[in-house]
């Protein structure tokens, strides 16, 4: 049995800059989180920018199936 590593293409001009759209408003959107005290809101925004940048620096696919 063979086993088939894929590798995923890099990422679009256009998909970066939305992952980049994306990581911003996710900071400002962690900001008006803390600012209201919704800790576990905060929090769950908190993973997604971490995510965001992760996939920025090439750390992590944009899916887990590719």
């Amino acid at each position: 049995m063979t086993s088939k590593s894929a590798v995923s293409p890099p990422p679009s001009a256009q998909t970066r800059e939305n992952i980049t759209y994306i990581r911003q408003m996710l900071g400002e959107l962690r900001l008006v989180a803390h600012s209201e005290g919704a800790d576990m809101l905060r929090y769950l925004i908190e993973m997604a920018y971490v995510e965001a940048g992760d996939i920025q620096a090439g750390l992590r696919p944009l899916s887990p199936n590719r």
